[in-house]
């Protein structure tokens, strides 16, 4: 049993998606996880607490003054007695209060108060999803630590198609266990990665930069130090804080992206480039603002191949190259992959709006030089990032742990 001794507090909120947590909970227990259910208000109209109580053989605990809990505090102790909570499904009500601190329900304050890993399975119409408030407070949760799973595109109770329908159990489940699971696969490998964009800049206030948020490369840069790795990232410009105990060099250009990585290349097992360096720089650069005019004609030039600079020094190392394409995608990475001799490519299709630049999920296709492909439905990027590293340690084997 993956999960045997491992305590899971399973936050289940109104939405129609709740009959599936009947099932989540069954397989968490099938896994030897101790799970202790907590439900709204609104959840309790959707599924008996009842049925709950029998397949987790513990109280449901709903209301915030329950006062059959004698002297302990409810929503601290559940919440500190607990590996993992894990909100499944999570409607946008519940991530709203969770990303702006509010505690108004029992559910609500156990996350205002938790200290464990948070994981949500949001579920809702894809018109509530797509919401830039509802976009905005899965962003700012990502950004502290919060981790998403789905949610996928399907069929909704609307009676629409689209994204909102959550994640399966299945799917849960194996996410719980890789997170609660140590896997030290990577003790003893050095990862080199790269991540964000670079700014070459025009003039003391203008650049020329692109949309990468630094996402990707920071989830890599995290999954691989919990598997066990010693993580160095180069990061561009990017308003994420990078994940406690790696090795952070922060850079601006292409050019400082390019000799840090080279400094650094060396000592490095695997490279993963996945930042989006940019691709060309202005001939000059002005030491004082440029004044507005009616026009400004720039003249720019190839910034450093960064990829193509590594192959020509690099030793034993994996290469990772990363390809966001808007049309062809297989296509253009296998030109990639060829053209920059790399080992494995990351292909995804920016066009996509759950995929791409500035989100929190990711959908791609990796490939790899030996003639291998396989294709990834949309999933958080902490997620993509263990299936990229999965993939480098089919090449590389385990560490030494």
């Amino acid at each position: 049993m993956k999960l045997s001794g491992k305590r899971i507090l399973l936050g289940v909120t109104g939405s129609i998606a709740a009959y599936k947590s009947v099932y989540l909970l069954r397989r968490l227990v099938e896994e030897g996880a101790d799970v202790t259910v907590v439900m709204t208000v609104a959840a309790a109209k959707f599924i008996s607490p009842l049925t709950f109580q029998v397949l987790s053989k513990r109280p449901v605990h709903i209301e915030m003054f329950d006062l059959h809990q004698g002297s302990e505090i409810a929503h601290i102790y559940l919440g500190r007695n607990a590996d993992m909570i894990l909100i499944a499904p999570a409607t946008a009500n519940m991530i709203g209060k969770m990303a702006n601190g509010i505690c108004d329900d029992l559910l609500s304050t156990i996350l205002g108060a938790a200290s464990c890993p948070v994981v949500m399975a949001p579920a809702m119409d894809s018109e509530m999803y797509v919401n830039p408030v509802v976009r905005r407070n899965i962003s700012s949760l990502s950004q502290t630590g919060v981790e998403f799973i789905g949610p996928q595109t399907g069929s909704l109770a609307s009676g629409a198609t689209g994204i909102g329908r959550m994640s399966e159990p299945e799917e849960i489940v194996s996410f719980a266990v890789d997170k609660l699971t140590v896997h030290n696969d990577m003790e003893g490998k050095v990862i080199l990665v790269t991540a964000g964009p670079t700014r070459e800049l025009i003039d003391p206030v203008r650049y020329i930069s692109n949309r990468s948020s630094g996402k990707m490369g920071y989830a890599i840069a995290g999954a691989a130090k919990r598997r066990g790795g010693k993580v160095i990232m180069i990061s561009g410009p990017t308003a994420l804080t990078p994940p406690s105990g790696i090795d952070c060099t922060n850079v601006t250009t292409a050019e400082e992206m390019y000799t840090s990585v080279m400094n650094r290349l060396a000592e490095a097992d695997v490279v993963i480039m996945a930042a989006a360096v940019s691709d060309f720089k202005p001939v000059e650069k002005s030491d004082t603002k440029i004044k507005k005019g009616e026009s400004l004609t720039l003249k720019l030039v190839k910034a450093t191949d960064i990829l193509s600079e590594i192959q020509r020094k690099k030793g034993r190392q994996l290469i990772v190259g990363f390809a966001a394409e808007t049309e062809d995608l297989i296509e253009n990475a296998r030109v990639k992959l060829k053209s920059k001799h790399l080992d494995l490519i990351v292909a995804n299709d920016i066009s996509h709006p759950d995929a791409g630049f500035e989100t929190d999920t990711n959908r791609v296709t990796i490939i790899d030089r030996w003639g291998g492909m396989t294709e990834y439905p949309v999933m958080p990027k902490s997620e993509v990032a263990d299936r990229i590293l999965d993939h480098v340690l089919k090449r590389i084997g385990p560490g030494n742990g």
